[in-house]
């Protein structure tokens, strides 16, 4: 389909039999080396066709070594979206059950951002912007809505925020008890979250929206 566009997660969990973003080196995670092969598994992606690379992984100054790989490899034009402010929630464990990638030993709070600090969130925000994301990436969106407003006054366009699993998981049991209108509870989170400030929004509703717009 032509007019697909493609967006190839930039991670190692799906690659490694303990379930961590990154490289695994004496129990801790490795960031530079974890950053190295970032950088090649971007410029795969790039080469296998995708539109867009976005890094979900976490480590420090991995959108400028994503930039530095696909520069040298000839895929300058390439926009990188970035999971700039990605917290450590409880929120994807529908995604994780279904795709078995859950860490095998301890968990990503070491890597990922703690929810109750939005100003290290905005420092990460910041710093990816600065080292050359194209795209800023709020998840998930529903708990970080006051990040999202802020991101888009001190950052601006291009936002996107992603509404993940244990969200889209929250409203359809509730819609199958019959404790809410599902159809009513998923527009108004979209508008929730479009009204915050993002201008794209990632949702395992978007099949159902895309058919009602």
């Amino acid at each position: 389909m032509p007019a697909l566009l493609v967006i190839g997660d930039v991670c190692l969990c799906e690659y490694t039999d303990h379930g961590h973003c990154g490289v695994i080196q004496e129990g801790e995670v490795d960031n530079d080396a974890s950053v190295y092969l970032l950088g090649k598994v971007a410029v795969a992606q790039a080469r296998a066709g995708v539109d867009i690379v976005a890094p979900s992984d976490m480590m420090d100054g991995r959108v400028a070594g994503i930039r530095r790989a696909l520069d040298a490899a000839g895929f300058s034009h390439m926009p990188i979206m970035s999971y700039a402010a990605k917290m450590a929630s409880a929120f994807y464990g529908p995604f994780r059950e279904a795709a078995g990638s859950a860490p095998q030993f301890g968990d990503r709070r070491s890597y990922q951002m703690p929810g109750t600090n939005a100003d290290e969130a905005m420092k990460e925000i910041r710093l990816d912007v600065a080292e050359g994301a194209d795209i800023i990436l709020v998840k998930p969106a529903l708990p970080c809505l006051d990040l999202i407003r802020r991101a888009k006054d001190e950052v601006g366009s291009p936002l996107a925020a992603y509404q993940v699993s244990g969200e889209y998981a929250m409203i359809k049991a509730a819609g199958e008890r019959g404790m809410v209108d599902e159809e009513r509870a998923m527009w108004e989170t979209l508008y929730a979250i479009r009204r915050a400030g993002a201008d794209i929004i990632l949702s395992y509703f978007a099949p159902t929206a895309a058919e009602q717009l």
